[in-house]
């Protein structure tokens, strides 16, 4: 494996290691993993680490948070160039096949590589949620305002719309989406949330039928100023 490979900028700085991993992450949209909000976080004086805006969250993350790369003193160039090797050999590449091409110590090595195949041993998709019985809590929120689009008072027309699912003792995924429209909620709620799982939602029609896919369904009603609560089937 020649040094060859690593030409690109994102190989051989830190920064543009950073700068590429962030565009292949948040693209123009930056998104708390912690809480899931969308572009409500600002840089720290620490270079590529945010804060997020939400009151309820005001943690601090970068675009490593909560990856196999989250709390590494590896340089993040060094992280892109074992992927590359890793990922384009065809017979795999062993622990001292990366100490001798990375000029790393056999021990960051090793630990570059079994966090690689950690990641890779799912295929790159994360597993379904719930499963088991487990509640998984579904919800559409408004935030942040779309460029070029006026306010508008008491509408929601001029915001982001996001939909997040989270696993009632687990984590939570988030998803930015045109509309709250059973079209586009419905395949983020099958392709992610186990059919074992039982569904918790808000009372809005776009609910009920990808609902009827799963173990089971109920709803909260906030008309009736109901915001929580705990499982009770009625299927």
């Amino acid at each position: 494996m020649s040094k060859s490979h690593f030409n690109a900028a994102h190989f051989q700085s830190v920064e543009a290691a950073r700068e590429y991993l962030e565009a292949l992450r948040w693209g123009s949209e930056r998104v708390c993993p912690h809480c899931g909000t969308v572009n409500e976080s600002f840089p720290t004086r620490k270079p590529g680490v945010y804060r997020c805006r939400a009151k309820e969250c005001r943690k601090d993350f970068s675009v490593t948070t909560k990856s196999v790369m989250e709390s590494s003193h590896i340089k993040l160039n060094v992280w892109l160039q074992a992927f590359y090797l890793m990922a384009s050999s065809k017979k795999g590449v062993s622990s001292h096949q990366l100490h001798r091409a990375l000029g790393v110590t056999y021990k960051t090595a090793w630990f570059l590589s079994h966090r690689i195949r950690e990641a890779m041993r799912e295929g790159g998709l994360m597993p379904p949620m719930g499963g088991g019985g487990g509640v998984v809590e579904v919800d559409e929120t408004y935030i942040g305002r779309l460029k070029g689009q006026p306010v508008r008072r008491g509408g929601s027309t001029h915001k982001n719309t996001v939909l997040t699912l989270v696993e009632r003792g687990g984590s939570a995924r988030s998803f930015h989406i045109d509309t709250a429209t059973i079209a586009q909620v419905a395949p983020i709620i099958r392709e992610n949330i186990s059919r074992e799982s039982r569904l918790m939602t808000d009372e809005s029609n776009i609910y009920p039928e990808v609902g009827a896919d799963f173990a089971g369904h109920d709803a909260v009603n906030h008309s009736e100023k109901q915001y929580v609560r705990y499982w009770k089937s009625y299927r």
